[in-house]
């Protein structure tokens, strides 16, 4: 016959940490749900210790704040691992360990969550400066929750909190040149991702941090996280679209290193996934990358390698496809094209895709964007004397274009 009473404090920790049912929390822990009643019973009998173990890790508390008396004599397994220390964690920058003063209800993650999709949709409109310290700030913020949180709830933080490292150091990258700093952030985002469990993230992530080597010229480095991007990819259901995505940063790379051949199989590995189409479901997070911007990675690697009429038609056709609202990437693709036009000796052509690649930034402003522009007027030195390149310099050094470039 069921005791009478309740255990309120495992009851409420069940909860908080997102197991509405004491069915959900059996299921977690892989024991009969009766098991769990009489643990919720006024009084609850002393787990094994391979359950306390998994009942603290889950809960987040230990057994006593949990609602348990240890027998006399006896010590909880939480007890023994404080007094023991956790010597185990080594590398990545520690996750907080979780307050015993507080726990949030399983409603925070999703309003933890809603904000981090609110940032990652005005990435692409707001300017970076104004946008990055309050990613920064809602960073920290998960930072919290995670010591307060729990189970599931503490698993969905994670999960956000990882997508909001990615963000603020695609800012520090793309966008404020601090690739170093990024490097950092990523890592921190890839500690978050494993406290999620979410190697679609890992790998996101990690391919992240293979641009900041690959950028700069160690390409060594780059292959190594490209090849722990891929692992972590394997371990789950990647859509055809990310794994598209690896084989563009693999040979953007390659291209930085000079190595087109190379760089350009890859991108057509890629075109074949895409053809292929695996049909899985494409994260809400992984918003950065479309079969238009496979081309735009193409042409531009196909003038590195100095193949002019075929950068000039792939880029074309990626400039018709793209959105107008990913006025970003156009900025990007309108500056190869502007380089193209330089590079085929067509001064005037190759100013006009800069003025439009200007008109692009002053509505929304990308760092590597301008970094385009810039290498295009380097590139047009020896005609610097003409009219079109003259009216180039009135829009690239402008009063609006000089204070943003300066400011952002």
């Amino acid at each position: 016959m069921p005791q009478s009473g309740t255990n309120i404090r495992l009851r409420s920790a069940r909860v908080a940490a997102g197991y509405h049912s004491q069915q959900a929390l059996a299921e977690a822990l892989g024991v009969g749900v009766r098991q769990v009643r009489r643990w919720e019973s006024s009084t609850p009998p002393w787990p094994h210790p391979d359950l306390q173990s998994a009942l603290t890790q889950l809960l987040g508390q230990s057994m006593e704040e949990l609602g348990f008396t240890p027998p006399p004599g006896r010590e909880s397994s939480s007890d023994r691992r404080r007094s023991a220390g956790d010597n185990n964690r080594r590398g990545l920058p520690a996750v907080p360990a979780r307050s015993a003063s507080a726990i949030q209800p399983a409603s925070v993650g999703d309003d933890f969550a809603a904000v981090t999709r609110a940032h990652r949709s005005l990435y692409w409109s707001v300017a970076p400066t104004a946008l990055y310290p309050t990613v920064l700030g809602h960073a920290e913020l998960g930072c919290v929750l995670l010591t307060e949180t729990a189970g599931r709830t503490r698993q969905a933080v994670a999960s956000s909190l990882s997508e909001t490292w990615l963000l603020a150091g695609r800012l520090q990258f793309f966008d404020l040149r601090v690739p170093d700093e990024a490097d950092e952030t990523w890592l921190r985002g890839l500690q978050a991702a494993r406290e999620a469990e979410n190697h679609l993230l890992g790998a996101a992530t990690l391919a992240h941090m293979a641009f900041v080597p690959g950028w700069g010229g160690r390409l060594d480095e780059a292959a190594q996280r490209i090849v722990a991007a891929r692992t972590y990819a394997r371990r789950d259901d990647s859509p055809a679209l990310f794994l598209a995505w690896l084989d563009a940063v693999e040979a953007e790379c390659e291209t930085r290193a000079g190595n087109t051949r190379t760089a350009l199989h890859l991108i057509s590995h890629g075109e074949s996934l895409l053809a292929a189409c695996n049909e899985l479901p494409v994260p809400d997070w992984f918003d950065w990358f479309s079969a238009p911007r496979l081309a735009a990675f193409k042409g531009n690697t196909q003038l590195r390698a100095g193949h002019l009429p075929q950068a000039r038609t792939t880029l074309s056709a990626a400039l018709d496809q793209l959105p107008d609202t990913e006025e970003k990437q156009r900025s990007v693709v309108l500056g190869d094209l502007a380089a193209v036009e330089a590079a085929s000796g067509a001064p005037e052509a190759a100013c006009q895709y800069a003025i439009k690649a200007l008109d692009q930034l002053k509505r929304t402003w990308y760092a590597t964007g301008m970094d385009r522009v810039r290498e295009v007027r380097q590139s047009l030195v020896p005609h610097q004397t003409l009219p079109c390149v003259r009216e180039l310099d009135e829009r690239l050094y402008d009063w609006s274009t000089t204070v943003s470039a300066l400011a952002r």
